[in-house]
């Protein structure tokens, strides 16, 4: 005999898995895309159907049905798994292998921040796109720069994005512009006027204590170079015939005090930079009255590193960046006429604007800089202000 057809109580067929309970409510039970038994609910068969009485408003089976049909072509779990937005951000992280300390860090304090966050124990398949906004405006608000929400961000949406991918979840609710909604907030690192510059430096020079560092700060601000490449400059790094510096790694410290020798982040970090007569001179006075230790600490296959801490070991950019800070905290609590932030940064910054202004060809300020990409070095360019069009224009007309 043939199977019985099933009806609801308004004599309509229904389908394969379909029911109508007792009190009028219908159902429909199926397997999910993982071999999951579930069941969802609706007063209406069809979208047509009008609410009982008392009810709230809900999508009617059959619309159910539709997406879940198209979720199980996609082999989409319909509840998207137990994995939490932590769990997810783990897992990226654990793929990412043979990245940079500075890298690795970075991915351990985001996960910190994502750990102490409710956000952090919600279902992936759960999140919406309002609710990705909503988190971040709620890191804003709670007092997280945007240099900050952005490193996490950097992190989440890739993320997310390889949930898409593993057909986990079907959209990423973090596919969108992060400006449109928090605000900047970061301060942009300027480089400092001219004036400014000789400023600092004049202080530096004069002062009893700090005119130790004087030199550094010199060939910082003559140079362009990193604060990590210098502190990986060696002895030998330093050609006085050839007058040029050899750039060819960088040193950095992790926070375990491991110390570690890196390359540049690309192969345009490679480079040679050429010094100036003054700057050459700085290097000269740095040799001559560097102390050499009984034993010359070796990191990765190099020594001879130019500074070296109280424990014998090479300086890093965090004690160059606490002088900077000391000197500026002492000077303009000197002067009337404030100083801006000055970092080792800054002084790059402060070079390759310098060296824009006197109208150095891009490329050649993108080789120096150690630039991957032309589009870096021309952003210098945009930091020119009215002085410096006029100037151009009249050179024009002569």
């Amino acid at each position: 005999m043939p199977d019985e057809v099933r009806r609801d109580s308004k004599g309509r067929k229904l389908w394969n898995g379909e029911s109508q309970r007792k009190d009028g409510q219908y159902e429909y039970k199926y397997m999910d895309a993982f071999g999951n038994r579930k069941t969802v609910y609706s007063w209406k068969l069809t979208a047509s159907d009008p609410l009982p009485k008392g009810k709230r408003d809900c999508i009617s089976l059959r619309d159910q049905q539709k997406q879940i049909r198209r979720d199980c072509a996609d082999k989409v779990a319909v509840d998207g798994g137990n994995m939490t937005v932590l769990e997810l951000v783990k897992r990226y992280v654990a793929q990412k292998q043979g990245v940079r300390h500075n890298t690795k860090a970075n991915y351990k304090f985001v996960i910190n921040i994502i750990a102490k966050e409710v956000f952090g124990t919600k279902r992936i398949d759960k999140i919406r796109l309002s609710d990705a906004k909503a988190w971040v405006i709620k890191l804003q608000k709670d007092g997280r720069g945007y240099s900050t929400i952005h490193a996490i961000r950097g992190i989440v949406r890739p993320a997310f994005q390889m949930a898409v991918d593993d057909d986990l979840i079907r959209k990423n609710p973090f596919d969108f512009q992060l400006h449109t909604v928090v605000v900047n907030d970061s301060v942009t690192r300027e480089a400092i006027t001219k004036q400014q510059e000789k400023a600092f430096l004049d202080f530096v020079k004069n002062d009893k204590h700090f005119s130790r560092y004087y030199e550094v700060i010199f060939i910082l601000f003559k140079t362009g170079l990193r604060i990590s490449e210098f502190c990986g400059l060696t002895i030998g790094d330093i050609d006085f015939e050839q007058k040029r510096i050899s750039v060819t790694h960088q040193l950095q410290r992790k926070r375990n005090m491991e110390y570690i020798i890196e390359e540049p982040k690309t192969s345009s970090g490679i480079r040679y930079i050429p010094m100036s007569t003054e700057v050459s001179e700085c290097f000269r006075r740095i040799i001559s009255k560097r102390k050499k230790p009984k034993v010359e600490p070796m990191i990765d296959g190099k020594c001879g590193f130019l500074f070296l801490d109280k424990n014998h070991m090479p300086m890093v950019a965090l004690h160059w960046e606490k002088y900077f800070k000391h000197i500026l905290e002492k000077y303009n609590s000197l002067y009337k006429v404030q100083l801006p932030k000055i970092t080792p940064h800054v002084c790059r910054h402060t070079f390759c604007s310098n060296m824009a202004r006197a109208g150095m060809n891009p490329k050649t300020l993108q080789y120096i800089m150690g630039h991957s990409e032309i589009g870096v070095t021309l952003n210098t360019y945009t930091h020119m202000g009215f002085e410096d069009a006029s100037a151009e224009m009249l050179a024009m007309e002569c």
